[in-house]
């Protein structure tokens, strides 16, 4: 493939609001493949059952789709203009992810995705195929062999000019393009990210076990939170952004590149725990309409703060506790009534 029409999908992509494009061979990162099967036999991914059961798909670009020839990575920027670490001490307002502050970033990513699909079809047609996070693909493998950035010793994705607070998407075609050398990995010695960590969940560099790690329990796990990470959450009750706010490399990041999408929705930047507490259904859905945090519901979310409310230390908050005791959900009962016995001596 010429790589005029390389130049022209660069251009175009950055048009669309991506901040780095790179291209890379189907199988570029393969071995990624190996290091995934040992994570899962080691039991990494808790109750990700949907990881195992596409472990061979999620292997290889190939295994998904034996067509594919080369893929282009992008990456879209949510840098935030805050300091995600500032509400830590502030016991009455829950902690929200960066990156779930703003819109839902499937939608603003996939439909940049189709719109350079459109692009590249209309100039070179063939076979293509868009993919956000929701399909069984290995994006940082691949965005790294695409050069566009390396994994960090916390697995994120790490760019010398964009930090981490990336968003990633993938193109699979059946067009062969010049490939991109892979990122060299820039980390050095620091190990920040590490000591970060709440409740030690990345056990070695670029090793999550995700069963203690509070992005997974407050967003993947259904169950009732284990005992010995709850104090660990303090107020986060979708994600942590921990290991991501410390790198140094964020220093490069600029809040200007973000995709305007993400912006921080204000009811999400420092939601008052009381409010979310006397979230009904209805009221769930209509408050994160649009946001990537309606697809946990309104029991796990009011879990969360169920846990955070235990964690604030403040009185006030036993009223707002004390109406889930007798919850129909028994997962959100047994939150509530921990969180009672915390705040009983407060």
């Amino acid at each position: 493939m010429t790589e005029t029409l390389q130049q022209a999908i660069r251009a175009e992509a950055a048009r669309l609001g991506f901040v780095s494009c790179g291209f890379a061979r189907a199988d570029a990162a393969n071995e990624a493949g190996d290091d995934l099967r040992q994570w899962l036999a080691a039991g990494y991914h808790g109750t990700m059952g949907w990881m195992e059961a596409r472990a061979d798909e999620r292997a290889s670009p190939n295994g998904l789709w034996s067509e594919a020839k080369s893929i282009i990575a992008l990456a879209m920027s949510y840098a935030p203009a805050t300091d995600p670490l500032a509400l830590a001490g502030e016991g009455d307002r829950g902690r929200i992810s960066a990156y779930a502050q703003g819109g839902d970033y499937h939608k603003t990513v996939k439909r940049g995705l189709k719109a350079l699909a459109r692009f590249i079809v209309d100039r070179a047609p063939s076979e293509l195929k868009v993919f956000v996070d929701t399909a069984p693909v290995m994006e940082k493998p691949l965005a790294a062999a695409a050069g566009i950035g390396w994994q960090g010793k916390h697995t994120n994705l790490l760019s010398r000019t964009h930090g981490n607070w990336l968003f990633l998407g993938i193109i699979m075609t059946s067009l062969e393009f010049e490939p991109d050398a892979p990122a060299e990995e820039h980390c050095g010695s620091c190990t920040r990210c590490i000591e970060a960590c709440p409740t030690g969940a990345i056990v070695a560099p670029g090793r999550i076990d995700a069963r203690a790690c509070i992005s997974y329990l407050t967003i993947e796990h259904s169950g009732p939170i284990p005992h010995q990470f709850r104090e660990a959450m303090g107020n986060r009750i979708y994600g942590c952004d921990d290991c991501l706010a410390v790198c140094p490399w964020n220093r490069f990041a600029e809040a200007a590149q973000a995709n305007r999408a993400f912006l921080p929705r204000a009811e999400m930047a420092a939601p008052r725990l009381a409010d979310l507490l006397s979230l009904d259904d209805a009221s769930f859905r209509e408050m994160f309409a649009g946001s990537p945090i309606k697809r946990i519901g309104v029991n796990r979310m009011i879990r969360n703060c169920l846990i955070a409310a235990g964690n604030s230390g403040d009185a006030a908050l036993r009223g707002a506790v004390e109406r889930h005791i007798r919850d129909e959900d028994p997962v959100v009962a047994e939150a509530a009534d921990w969180a009672m016995e915390r705040l009983t001596g407060a």
